[in-house]
């Protein structure tokens, strides 16, 4: 919570209007204004009069003196502090650790399940599918640093057409590697558009697999372990990581989907068509489309996707979680809508879902199937190699493993910074940007703030916050109070950007400190110990952020 919120919202209270009432509608105006803003406007209705009113009544009785001025300007009040009242408000009251934060917001022990990413396990995963990951584990590190217990799930999708033309394009390749597989499942596709014998017999492999046939599914599992290890090998590197992997073939083999079908005939909205397929007839509900049917059935009566899918859902849904969340492509948005009204029928309660758009490249969108794919592990060799160069540029010897912390860091801030609803057009020279909107500029004054601690020879964990007043440093310490906020609006919004977006802010308001302000030359003893405690808790809380991020930090670069 600001400080200074509080301490304004205490100062105005009255009989009319609570210091709750006012907290909620308390505000941070542009830095010309003030440093706290109170539009009186939500008030007129509930006090009969106008805001400019409402202000002019609540500013005349204020008679402080840690204020410098309050103003009145067309039903904002606007309050501007004392630069030494700020300092010892927010740094004596800040806190930057997760136990502190997690404790004061009384989010402790509670669970929350985040399911994320379940690729097709047929080939390696492409540079749009990692975004899923990329905003799914910021959340995962969110909820984790305000104290809730986490469980992140991983769909394995190992049922379908695609596993079975893997099956069948490798019956006689004893050895493929997971790097083979991406190929192989784009030569398969080509050579079915002119054989239809093989899509005759993929489909029979898939027949065989649903009716229990244990040396198809041997060979499935076979087909889909390759996979899943190999990518997740991918997303290790990255130091993305699940907790469970739950198999779609698991609701077809222990005949959980009979049994969910056998409930959802108990509804009216269930039917059978023309073709013998079991639908769900879903008008009426909030469905982006004219006639949202959904089809869980072939007409022999086996589960499609969907049905599936459903009893996955439902699953999750009993998990007894606090909170279920889903990150799912927005191009899945209606499936996600039809499959959340067949829960709700159920008596269940859809999961929370985050939709995220493309990551665009110079050649547009890109798609597994055609082949035209710009996979995630080359993406990251790219990384690492142009991180090096940069290093190298800049230092003058090459150090591959800052180089991977660099690039791997450069990559995740680059889509993390576009909010998911929008689409990400990637650029490595903005994305390896020492001096503009990346995680290389955090980075790079993360790592000369410690070289700057590194000379520190002194004393400098009790300081005397009133002596810092200048501009800079009252922006600074301003930015840096805002972080516990910046979680918690991450943490309700669902949405890293929010801290990409700050970590950004809070290093330009170092690197604007640093530049205009001497701290080890210093003369006053008093100056220099407390520039030195602020540029310690700059450090420490652009490293907080970054690592919700899932970016690490360097000592040096």
């Amino acid at each position: 919570m600001n400080k200074l919120y509080q301490y304004v919202a205490n100062l105005l209270a009255n009989e009319q209007l609570t210091s709750e009432m006012i907290l909620e509608n308390l505000e941070t105006p542009s830095a010309d204004k003030g440093d706290v803003a109170l539009p009186c406007f939500k008030f007129a209705k509930t006090l009969h009069t106008s805001p400019i009113a409402i202000a002019n009544e609540l500013a005349k009785n204020i008679n402080d003196e840690n204020l410098l001025k309050v103003e009145n300007v067309n039903g904002f009040l606007n309050f501007t502090f004392k630069p030494e009242f700020i300092a010892q408000t927010l740094l004596s009251s800040l806190a930057l650790d997760s136990e502190t934060i997690a404790k004061r917001n009384g989010m402790q022990g509670k669970t929350v399940l985040i399911e994320h990413t379940s690729i097709n396990p047929n080939a390696s995963p492409h540079i749009g599918r990692a975004r899923n990951a990329l905003i799914a584990d910021s959340l995962v590190r969110v909820f984790r640093f305000l104290g809730w217990k986490t469980d992140v799930h991983y769909f394995v999708n190992d049922v379908g057409k695609q596993i079975a033309m893997l099956v069948y394009a490798t019956k006689d390749k004893p050895n493929v590697t997971f790097n083979e597989l991406l190929q192989i499942y784009i030569d398969i596709n080509e050579k079915a558009k002119t054989d239809a014998e093989i899509e005759k017999t993929v489909f029979e492999y898939l027949h065989k697999f649903e009716s229990g046939d244990k040396k198809v599914i041997a060979e499935f599992e076979k087909i889909v372990s390759i996979c899943i290890k190999g990518q997740t090998a991918i997303f290790d590197e990255l130091g993305i990581k699940w907790d469970k992997f739950d198999y779609e073939s698991k609701y077809i083999h222990q005949h959980i989907t009979d049994k969910v079908l056998e409930r959802l005939k108990q509804s009216p909205k269930l039917f059978e068509d023309k073709d013998g397929r079991y639908v769900l007839d879903q008008r009426g509900e909030d469905i982006g489309i004219e006639e949202p049917m959904l089809v869980i059935t072939r007409n022999d009566k086996t589960s499609l996707y969907a049905l599936r899918d459903i009893c996955y859902s439902l699953d999750k849904a009993n998990s007894g979680a606090d909170r279920n969340i889903l990150v799912l492509g927005e191009d899945q948005k209606v499936y996600f809508q039809q499959i959340s009204a067949a829960l709700r029928l159920l008596g269940a309660k859809p999961a929370e879902v985050v939709h995220y758009s493309f990551v665009l490249l110079p050649d547009g969108k890109m798609s597994t199937r055609q082949g035209k794919v710009v996979l995630l592990e080359d993406f990251m060799k790219e990384a690492t190699a142009k991180s090096n160069t940069a290093i190298q540029e800049k230092r003058g010897e090459s150090d591959i493993e800052k180089a991977k912390i660099v690039g791997y860091g450069a990559l995740k801030y680059s889509i993390l910074k576009c909010s998911p609803e929008k689409n990400v057009l990637f650029d490595w020279n903005t994305a390896l940007n020492f001096n503009g909107d990346s995680s290389v500029y955090s980075q790079y004054n993360y790592a000369r703030i410690q070289s700057i601690l590194q000379k520190a020879n002194y004393d400098y964990s009790k300081p005397n916050f009133q002596v810092l007043k200048s501009p800079e440093e009252i922006a600074l310490i301003k930015e840096i109070a805002r972080f516990e906020d910046i979680v918690l609006s991450t943490y309700r919004n669902l949405n890293p950007s929010i801290l990409t977006n700050y970590v950004y802010n809070l290093t330009t308001k170092f690197s604007q400190f640093y530049t205009t302000h001497s701290i080890l030359n210093t003369e006053n003893e008093d100056i220099k110990i407390a520039r030195t405690y602020l540029i310690n808790k700059t450090a420490e809380a652009i490293k907080n952020t970054l690592n919700l991020l899932g970016i690490d930090t360097v000592q040096s670069l």
